[in-house]
């Protein structure tokens, strides 16, 4: 008999699906990352439950091209600077991906709050240019001139927090308790380049990135980095002070249970 392909796995296959995991080679990307100070209260207001504030009201888009698995990828990141206990590190608000492949495995495994959307950098001589758009909206643009080579910084430890959750059957809170994720990555850097320019937010109704402005830009860069990733889950956190925030995951809550899909048959 044929063999199903939607039927089990062998072991063996397993086994080296793993493996062939844990042996990718460095993934170079080329991306322009901007840092502004905003309004304190707005940061305050978007950070879930045990997430406090950091020390300064910070926002970071990161705003990246790589090609990977021979396919061209755009990834983002819009992030505030946060605490939990004793640990500093940034919160995502939004990752747009430009492929389901980027997006399934960081919402699934670590909880990111990754979605389908454009992504773009594009250099013309010293002109960086770099959007996240989706809707037809492009609601973060950097752009400016590179003014210079900086100095290569030394492998940095960064963390990321997400929170991993899956809405309930019935639309009432979770399935099961959501958890909290410490995300860190090592990342090293091969180019830097300072550029001077601006950050552009636009009025975007599923992406209301402009109610956190841009009060003093601190700094724009592009650069190639690469870096690794491995999360672990710190702590289960409380459903109710996380449920007003569950709107931040997706367009409009309501669509967890939609109705518009169609009947089974047979």
């Amino acid at each position: 008999m044929a063999r199903v392909r939607y039927g089990p796995r062998t072991e063996e296959e397993i086994r080296a699906a793993k493996q062939a995991r844990s042996v990718l080679p460095d993934i170079w990307s080329t991306g322009v990352v901007a840092v502004w100070e905003s309004d304190p209260d707005a940061v305050a207001q978007v950070l879930p439950a045990p997430l406090k504030p950091g020390e300064r009201p910070l926002v970071r888009v990161n705003i990246s091209q790589v090609d990977i698995f021979g396919s061209p990828l755009g990834a983002g990141s819009f992030a505030v600077a946060a605490q939990h206990g004793g640990q500093a590190g940034w919160y995502p608000l939004v990752m747009p991906m430009t492929t389901e492949r980027a997006l399934i495995g960081g919402r699934e495994v670590f909880g990111e709050p990754k979605k389908l959307g454009e992504v773009s950098v594009a250099r013309d001589g010293d002109a960086v240019t770099a959007r996240l758009g989706r809707h037809g909206i492009d609601f973060v643009e950097v752009h400016g001139l590179v003014t210079g080579e900086l100095p290569v910084p030394a492998p940095a430890e960064k963390v990321d927090f997400y929170f991993k959750f899956l809405p309930a059957v019935d639309g009432e809170g979770f399935d099961l308790d959501p958890v909290l994720v410490h995300c860190t990555r090592v990342e090293r850097v091969r180019r830097l380049e300072a550029v001077t320019g601006e950050v552009i937010l636009r009025e975007s109704a599923f992406d209301p990135v402009a109610d956190l402005p841009v009060r003093r830009l601190l700094e724009i860069t592009v650069g190639e980095k690469t870096s690794d990733q491995r999360g672990r889950v710190v702590e289960r956190v409380s459903a109710q002070a996380l449920l007003p925030f569950v709107h931040q995951r997706y367009d409009d809550p309501a669509q967890v249970l939609d109705s518009v899909t169609p009947p089974h048959e047979g």
